[in-house]
């Protein structure tokens, strides 16, 4: 590993002063900072985080603040993570990962320090109680999520309401008439968490121009829930022909609870899902689904904050359109 004094010597100045043309803190001649800077690059020296902070008064760390409450799908949430630092990293910052349920505390515990210069907030509510002390944060902040009020924060996001409409308008084209949702585990509604709100609107919404016969299921994630769901759709609504799934760990588990009920995928039910593509293109009947697009989500969210911290203007909302992927799962209306 390079060190201060290796590029002191390579520089012929003292540490010091290789110190001083990081930090700023005493002038050096404009000579003697460009042999210094010279001298890094060749090196390939990485100052530490506490010499950044120094030079620019930033610490070159982004909060990604991601609540892991009851509900939440810790693959997914991991797949935004990982993206967020790859993008991070690009930009010479590293990540610190809040994951307690904290709200407005913990969020203002971390702002009122230097810890940060930036936040990405993820498990967004349509009342996000987070909402007004972002607003006033003397630091940027981006949303991967919109809350119903975004006025005043930056927000991105897959457009969940436009995937709901467009796995209905897939079925309604194939001719199905009657359609369930499968969508995520109650509490998630309870909290208004604004994707999966999101993603019922758009399913109703396009059932109901459709003049088909739809109804919504909130399931916990797991294989037995998923098979009383199933048994309730077909008991409810015996001439049910098409499902979609907003709901990842039960993809799978729904498929086979249908088939033991005596439902064929695709030859007696289509299924669409909105999960990640390696999930969809896993499964035993690769399922037709829209990708959750965490790589673009998460590095998207970055650049907007490198953006706001060098001081350009960036838009409010980023609305990412959906991408449906025909798989084996659907076909015409038997």
């Amino acid at each position: 590993m390079v060190k201060i004094t290796d590029v002191a010597r390579h520089a012929g100045v003292s540490p010091s002063t290789v110190s001083y043309a990081l930090s700023g803190k005493r002038p050096i001649s404009e000579e003697t900072r460009q042999r210094v800077e010279d001298s890094i690059r060749e090196l390939g020296y990485r100052p530490h985080a506490g010499a950044r902070a120094l030079a620019s008064s930033r610490s070159n760390v982004l909060a990604l603040v991601v609540p892991l409450r009851a509900g939440i799908h810790v693959p997914v949430v991991m797949q935004f993570a990982v993206s967020v630092v790859t993008a991070a990293r690009r930009h010479d910052h590293d990540v610190l990962l809040l994951t307690q349920e904290e709200g407005e505390e913990g969020l203002r515990r971390v702002a009122d320090t230097a810890l940060v210069d930036a936040l990405i907030v993820m498990d967004v509510q349509l009342h996000d109680r987070r909402l007004p002390l972002l607003r006033g944060l003397d630091r940027p902040s981006v949303l991967i999520g919109f809350p119903a009020e975004p006025a005043g924060l930056t927000c991105i996001d897959l457009d969940f309401k436009a995937a709901g409409e467009l796995c209905v308008e897939h079925l309604a084209g194939l001719g199905h008439r009657v359609i369930g949702l499968v969508g995520s585990p109650p509490e998630v509604y309870v909290r208004e968490t604004g994707f999966a709100q999101r993603v019922v609107q758009g399913f109703t919404a396009a059932a109901d121009r459709n003049g088909l016969s739809s109804s919504v299921h909130p399931c916990e994630a797991d294989p037995a829930a998923a098979r009383q769901i199933a048994e309730q759709l077909l008991r409810e609504r015996p001439a049910l022909t098409g499902v979609v799934v907003h709901n990842e760990p039960i993809l799978e588990p729904l498929i086979d609870a249908f088939e033991a009920l005596g439902l064929r995928v695709p030859g007696d039910l289509s299924v669409t899902a909105i999960c990640p593509d390696e999930l969809a293109g896993r499964v035993r009947v690769p399922v037709t689904s829209i990708a959750i697009p965490a790589a673009e989500v998460g590095a998207g969210s970055v650049e907007l904050l490198m953006k706001k911290l060098g001081g350009a203007p960036v838009p409010q909302a980023t609305l990412l359109p959906p991408r449906l992927t025909l798989r084996a799962s659907t076909r015409p209306r038997p």
